[in-house]
C-alpha cells in the first residue's frame, strides 16, 4: 500500500484521533458530588465573581482550539470544514505529544470573515489559545488581526507564524554556517500568501534588510499597482533596488532563496545563477520546488525543505507546541512580536556551534528538548514586553 493507502485505513480504524477522557474518578457518591451537582455549584460561583478564575478551576488553562473553515487545507485548497478535521485532529494530537497542550478541533461552516470571528470570539471563553489553521489569504489575516483585538488570550495563525518563526530559526544558523551577516544577505521569497509574506515581515524584524518577494504575477515592487492590500504593504518594505521581472529575474545573484509556493518551478540554471555558498530552503510540499540533490548540484551550499526524509527539515512541529505551551503557562494575552523572536533565537540556539553545519542547521521535530526550550524562552519574552499576566 502507499502511504496515503494505509493512511485512509488506519483513519477507518482510529475513527477519530483523538478522544475525550476524564481528569477525575466517579465511583462514589460522594465522587459524584464533588465533580458534578451539588459540590459543582462552589466553583460556579466563584467564576462567576471572578472570570479569571476560570483558569485555575477548570482546564482552560491547557486548552487550545484548533479553527478552520477549510480553505486552504495542507496543498488540497478549499476542500470544507468537514473534510479538513483529519487535518485539525491531527494537529491536536501534536499539541498533545509534544508540549502536553490539550486541543480540540473546531471546523467552522462559513467563509465569511464576520462570522468566522463572532464565532470563534463566543467560544472564546471556553480556552485558553487559539490556533488559526488552514484559512485561505487574504482572509487569514483579518480574521486574525480582529481576534487578537477583540480577545484576551493568544491567537496564533500557525501558516503564517510557526512557518515564519523556523524559517528565521534554520537561516540564522545556515548563514552562519555559509558566512554571511542577515543584514546583508540578499533573500528571495517565492510565495506571496500567508506564510510567506509573515516570513518576510519577520524576516524583516530578525534583521534582514535585502528582501525581495516574488507571487504568480512576478517582483513585488512599490512600482507597480497591486489589487492585494497585503502585496501592497510588503512591496513597500521590499524591493528598494525596484527590481522587475519574474523568479528568476530574482534569484541573480541572491545569497538566498525561499520558496512555500508550488513544485517544482525551480530549476537548476536559476540556483546556479545566485550567488556562491547560496541557501535555498524549497518548502512547498509534498514536492518542493526544486528537490535538495539538484539544488546542491547547481551549486547551493545548503538546503532545507519541510520534508523529513532529507536533512534539515523546516517544519511548523519544532514552535507552535512550546509556543503555546509557554504562552499558557505565563497566561499570555497575546503572541507578540517579541515572543515570536525569542522562539526563532531558541530554536537556533539548540544547534551548538560546533555542530553547526550544512545537513544540521535546524534542531529534529523529534529532539524531546524543543518544546520546552521554546516554551521557557516565549514565557520570558512574554514577562519582558508586559503581556503575560503572571
Amino acid at each position: 500500500m502507499t502511504i496515503g493507502e494505509e493512511a485512509l485505513k488506519k483513519h477507518a480504524e482510529w475513527q477519530g484521533k483523538i478522544e475525550v477522557t476524564s481528569r477525575v474518578r466517579v465511583e462514589t457518591r460522594e465522587d459524584l458530588s464533588l465533580a458534578y451537582t451539588p459540590g459543582v455549584a462552589e466553583p460556579c460561583l466563584a467564576i462567576r465573581k471572578n472570570p479569571d478564575l476560570s483558569f485555575t478551576l477548570t482546564r482552560r488553562h491547557n486548552l487550545v482550539a484548533v479553527v478552520t473553515d477549510g480553505t486552504a487545507v495542507l496543498g488540497l485548497g478549499d476542500i470544507g470544514p468537514e473534510a479538513g478535521m483529519p487535518v485539525m485532529e491531527g494537529k491536536c494530537v501534536l499539541f498533545k505529544r509534544f508540549a502536553d497542550v490539550d486541543a480540540f478541533p473546531l471546523c467552522v461552516k462559513s467563509k465569511d470573515v464576520d462570522e468566522i470571528v463572532r464565532t470563534v470570539y463566543l467560544l472564546s471563553g471556553s480556552f485558553g489559545g487559539i490556533n488559526l489553521e488552514d484559512i485561505s489569504a487574504p482572509r487569514c489575516f483579518e480574521i486574525e488581526r480582529r481576534l487578537q483585538e477583540i480577545c484576551d488570550i493568544p491567537i496564533f495563525h500557525d501558516d503564517q507564524h510557526g512557518t515564519a518563526i523556523v524559517v528565521a530559526a534554520a537561516l540564522i544558523n545556515a548563514l552562519k554556517v555559509v558566512g554571511k551577516e542577515i543584514s546583508e544577505a540578499r533573500v528571495v521569497i517565492n510565495g506571496a500568501g500567508a506564510a510567506g509574506i509573515s516570513i518576510g515581515k519577520h524576516l524583516l524584524r530578525m534583521g534582514v534588510r535585502h528582501l525581495v518577494m516574488v507571487d504568480r504575477a512576478g517582483i513585488l515592487s512599490r512600482d507597480i499597482a497591486a489589487d492585494n492590500p497585503a502585496h501592497r504593504e510588503m512591496a513597500a518594505l521590499t524591493n528598494e533596488e525596484l527590481v522587475h521581472g519574474d523568479l528568476s529575474a530574482a534569484m541573480l545573484g541572491a545569497d538566498v532563496m525561499i520558496g512555500v509556493s508550488a513544485p517544482n518551478i525551480v530549476s537548476k540554471a536559476m540556483v546556479a545563477s545566485m550567488a556562491p555558498r547560496a541557501v535555498v530552503f524549497p518548502m512547498a510540499n509534498p514536492t518542493p520546488e526544486i528537490m535538495p540533490d539538484q539544488a546542491l548540484a547547481a551549486g547551493a551550499e545548503i538546503v532545507g525543505t519541510g520534508r523529513s526524509d532529507f536533512p534539515n527539515q523546516i517544519n511548523n512541529l519544532l514552535a507552535f507546541p512550546g509556543i503555546f505551551k509557554g504562552a499558557l503557562a505565563c497566561r499570555a494575552r497575546r503572541i507578540n512580536e517579541e515572543m515570536k523572536a525569542a522562539a526563532s533565537l531558541a530554536l537556533a540556539g539548540m544547534i551548538p556551534e560546533n555542530e553547526r553545519n550544512r545537513e544540521n542547521i535546524i534542531p529534529s521535530p523529534l529532539d524531546p528538548r524543543v518544546a520546552d526550550t521554546v516554551a521557557a524562552a516565549v514565557m520570558r519574552a512574554a514577562r519582558e514586553s508586559g503581556v503575560a499576566r503572571f
